[in-house]
């Protein structure tokens, strides 16, 4: 039996179209999941769209649309661009799926049986993008403390679940486990920013708007749509509140929930609590994720500074973007993009160091052995470090990908690729080819770099996955039907570019 990983992202809301900064989360996910499958994992990965709450519904009444058209939509565009990022999720969600909503209203209803839902009324401020509730004492500067938009005056009848009942046992929790939430730097906001100073009983239900699920015994109340929509991660892997399928039973608890830093709050907070409140095991861990900035600044319409994923792939290709988004975002801090980042990537790394090595010695292996290479084990002390690096690098990726430090154990890889083209220059094979003497030791370094390459193509899949195939298909070494082969000899087919140099000048004038 394979032991199970169950992976999430945040679901993405259906407001608009997702920017690359949105599009990062699910490549991220995607990197993970890969890498799990890669090492044995029998893996679930899930994603997909939230789709109810007042912002909806204002969206759709701007457009003319009915609220259900309006997410229909949406929906169909993030899962193109999720799809065009080829991510390889098992299963992406729909808030407004039937099944859901079901359930929804089941757990609504257990929890207030239960007691910890009650009715009352309430007096406040919301933000509406945020479709978050705050009290003065949270605004900053008078505004919403995540999005910096106004706030609004709310008062309105609304049902409340009992956080504050379970405040000492979720400090307590993240104390005693301090692998829940990570990077630590949000665990500790977490602790010290709002849960320690008090956490007030959650508003769960709306009655100013009427596109969400309703409340089964109180129709003219809608489900707060942070309760609906992160019950997700259960509803759609056969939980229900009187029967957990064999899909749920095998899965949950999940391994790592995937979130943005800025919905932190709403998944190591308000979720453990409604698990709590069900009986039900907390998620493995909660990761939340760093911000891809725009020029040094969060991406946002009202600033004009947004990037789409589809324009970065027409322009640049899928595998490059992903090698951007994957390699430039650092493990717990911000990143940034700037297609002059993303240009001189693109020609340092992938076409410079990836590409050449493997054009390079392809096309080295046809010209001085007709295409088939052995080893001739003709080693000398300079191949030592080659070889020692090609051995460990599985090591080092599986100690990075452990920590989630998905940018470092790409920098691995191209540390061993950046290595072998040292290497090159250090055996010189071009002036041993013109020594018949040597043809063995040429043999060798030749093997010793197709080696290499094999290594680093295989443990590139999760990350550049069609890069992977075709450096594999182009070593020979890889058949769709029975996957990876041996490695006893190369049998090279000809060399084909896999990543050309970009004219920066040419793509700033026509795209910026």
């Amino acid at each position: 039996m394979k032991e199970k990983y169950y992976i999430s992202t945040a679901i993405a809301y259906t407001s608009g179209k997702p920017h690359i900064g949105n599009t990062y989360e699910i490549v991220l996910a995607d990197a993970i999941a890969r890498y799990k499958r890669l090492k044995g994992y029998d893996v679930y990965f899930q994603t997909g769209t939230d789709e109810h709450g007042e912002k909806i519904e204002l969206k759709a009444k701007e457009e003319n649309l009915k609220p259900q058209e309006f997410v229909d939509k949406i929906s169909s565009q993030i899962k193109e661009i999720w799809d065009l990022m080829n991510t390889s999720y098992d299963n992406f969600v729909r808030t407004t799926d039937p099944k859901h909503e079901k359930v929804v209203k089941h757990i609504f209803q257990k929890m207030y049986d239960k007691g910890d839902i009650y009715k009352g009324e309430y007096v406040g401020l919301y933000c509406t993008p945020c479709e978050s509730f705050w009290t003065e004492s949270q605004l900053v500067d008078g505004k919403c403390p995540d999005c910096g938009r106004d706030v609004h005056e709310s008062h309105e009848e609304a049902y409340f679940f009992r956080l504050s009942k379970y405040q000492k046992k979720l400090e307590q929790y993240i104390e005693e486990h301090p692998e829940f939430i990570q990077p630590e730097s949000r665990k500790n906001e977490m602790l010290n920013n709002f849960i320690k100073p008090g956490l007030q009983d959650l508003c769960v239900s709306r009655t100013s708007f009427s596109w969400g699920i309703p409340v089964d015994m109180d129709p003219k109340h809608v489900v707060y749509v942070w309760l609906d929509a992160l019950t997700n991660y259960i509803t759609n892997i056969g939980y229900d509140v009187d029967t957990q399928d064999e899909m749920f039973k095998k899965y949950w608890p999940a391994d790592l929930h995937l979130i943005g830093k800025d919905i932190v709050r709403f998944h190591s907070i308000y979720w453990p609590c409604f698990l709590w409140s069900l009986d039900l095991e907390l998620p493995k861990q909660i990761f939340g994720h760093p911000w891809l900035l725009m020029s040094d600044d969060k991406m946002s319409k009202s600033k004009g500074n947004i990037i789409y994923a589809d324009e970065l792939v027409n322009l640049f290709g899928v595998d490059a973007v992903r090698y951007y988004l994957l390699h430039e975002i650092p493990y717990a801090s911000d990143g940034n993009i700037t297609y002059e980042l993303l240009i001189e990537r693109i020609n340092g790394d992938l076409a410079n160091v990836l590409g050449n090595l493997v054009q390079r010695t392809i096309t080295m292996g046809n010209k001085y052995f007709e295409g088939i290479v052995n080893n001739k084990q003709k080693q000398e002390s300079v191949d030592d470090n080659l070889i020692k690096a090609i051995n460990d690098l599985d090591k080092k990726i599986d100690a990075k990908m452990n920590k989630l430090e998905v940018s470092s154990s790409i920098s691995e890889i191209f540390n061993l690729l950046r290595l072998s083209n040292k290497y090159i220059d250090e055996t010189t094979p071009w002036i041993l080819a013109k020594d018949t003497n040597q043809k063995d030791r040429l043999e060798t370094v030749i093997y010793n770099l197709l080696e290499s390459i094999r290594v680093s193509a295989l443990c590139l899949e999760p990350y550049l996955p069609e890069t992977s195939t075709k450096i594999l298909e182009q070593i020979n070494n890889y058949q769709k039907e029975s996957a990876y082969l041996d490695n006893n000899k190369y049998e090279l087919k000809e060399p084909t570019p896999l990543f050309k140099r970009i004219d920066k000048d040419q793509i700033l004038k026509e795209n910026v």
